[in-house]
């Protein structure tokens, strides 16, 4: 129901743009067709990775170590394994949602996602040299400390 909102919202945005001065909103269109052609092979990997994953991980395994009552092992687990991938937000979420509808628990799933976009195991070289080892260190600690505190608050909340 939200996304009918906003995308009807935007629809409205765009008649009154297109009101004003529609030489820009032709432009403003077709850049955004471009930007969709272009993600095209993004949306189309992602498809195909989650398929993958869950071709060869079969729900009840996920159900078993993800799912059922609260588990710091799982929380760290996912947590850990969240701080070292390296995997586009853009990818990372919805495999996140499939990873619920098969019987995931929002917690460790929670960690895995903040984890991943907060903590930049990956990139600390570059962080080093660029920003400096206390500040890398310190950026990093924290990113981990605060991301599992926001998964526990999901997991409260939800």
């Amino acid at each position: 129901m939200i996304a009918v909102f906003i995308n009807l919202f935007a629809l409205i945005l765009f008649i009154v743009s297109f009101y004003f001065n529609n030489k820009k909103s032709k432009k403003s269109l077709r850049k955004a067709l471009f930007k969709g052609l272009g993600l095209a092979p993004q949306l189309i990997s992602l498809i195909f990775i989650i398929g993958i994953i869950f071709a060869f991980i079969p729900p009840e395994l996920i159900k078993e170590y993800l799912g059922g009552d609260f588990s710091i092992v799982q929380v760290g687990a996912a947590a850990l394994f969240g701080s070292i991938m390296m995997i586009p937000s853009l990818l990372a979420l919805p495999l996140a949602g499939s990873l619920i509808d098969a019987g995931a628990s929002y917690t460790p799933v929670a960690a895995f996602v903040t984890t991943l976009t907060m903590v930049g195991f990956v990139t600390i070289p570059v962080e080093m040299k660029e920003l400096g080892k206390k500040i890398t260190i310190y950026r990093n600690v924290l990113a981990v400390i605060f991301a599992l505190i926001i998964s526990l608050l999901i997991g409260v909340f939800m």
